[in-house]
């Protein structure tokens, strides 16, 4: 692996222990898919909780992870290179010699998490975008990096009237485990013992987008892994993701990628691996 080059990895695991062993680049490790009981053993350190479908694992430089998995895990992985890092730490005035980035485990960061999808998003295309979208993207991370992750940052806060982590991670833990019913913002807002107003306002300004946005976000790229996977027919994937009928579905899934649920039939779904950024 060239240490100089940003890479993108959508990787699978079965269950059981899986070890990461120590590299020279920052790891940022985003869950994907179905929320699932996650222990990792790291620095001395040990963490375990139940990921949801964006929770991120930040792993410093020259550390090793030993991951404990109960069922298949999804992971989009991004390989961040220290020349990147330090470049943003110049950009920011800090002293790029003097910087570390912090182990995190399980967090929420909607800037980080959007970023990804617009990467998973591009090699799953076939980065048709080319290079320079890529690198703006890879340059973005590693300033957010140097912004809220590194021995430069300041305290981190929740944004004002933003929904709480433990919060926000219960709302999305309902909506993942529950994308194949109606969904209401009432029951949603419940859940977490809210006004539906406060949910809704809270959610928006904790990842940037609408409840129900999110919601159909979620639903098309369940359905687009299912078609992909080529189990089931298209009838059965619309009441699987939540959709009332099967045009309901098609015209989602063409508003989003531009064609038919058919054309995505046996497509490169999450246990494929891709890798992007080394050319």
């Amino acid at each position: 692996m060239n240490p100089d080059r940003f890479r993108v990895l959508l990787q699978s695991d079965p269950p059981g222990i899986a070890n990461s062993p120590a590299i020279p680049k920052t790891i940022v490790a985003i869950h994907v898919g179905r929320t699932m009981e996650i222990g990792c053993r790291r620095n001395g350190r040990y963490h375990r909780g139940l990921y949801v479908h964006g929770d991120i694992d930040i792993i410093p430089p020259g550390t090793a992870s030993r991951w404990e998995l109960k069922e298949r895990d999804h992971a989009l992985i991004l390989a961040v290179p220290a020349c990147l890092l330090h470049a943003a730490a110049q950009e920011s005035g800090g002293d790029p010699a003097r910087l570390e980035i912090v182990n995190r485990y399980q967090i929420r960061d909607p800037r980080i998490e959007h970023i990804g999808w617009a990467l998973k998003a591009e090699i799953e295309a076939g980065c048709p975008s080319g290079r320079l979208y890529f690198d703006g993207l890879a340059l973005a991370l590693s300033a957010l990096l140097i912004e809220r992750h590194s021995s430069a940052a300041g305290a981190s806060r929740v944004p004002a009237q933003g929904m709480s982590g433990r919060r926000l991670r219960d709302v999305i833990s309902y909506i993942e485990e529950n994308l194949s019913q109606e969904l209401s913002l009432k029951e949603i807002a419940g859940v977490v013992g809210l006004s539906v107003s406060h949910c809704k306002t809270a959610f928006r300004k904790s990842m940037g987008l609408p409840i129900h946005q999110y919601v159909i976000q979620r639903r098309v790229e369940r359905a687009r892994e299912l078609l992909g996977a080529g189990r089931l027919s298209i009838g059965q994937i619309a009441a699987e993701t939540g959709f009332s009928h099967e045009s309901h579905l098609a015209y989602h899934i063409r508003r989003a990628f531009g064609v038919s649920p058919a054309s995505l039939r046996g497509g490169r779904g999450n246990e494929v691996a891709a890798t992007a950024g080394q050319a």
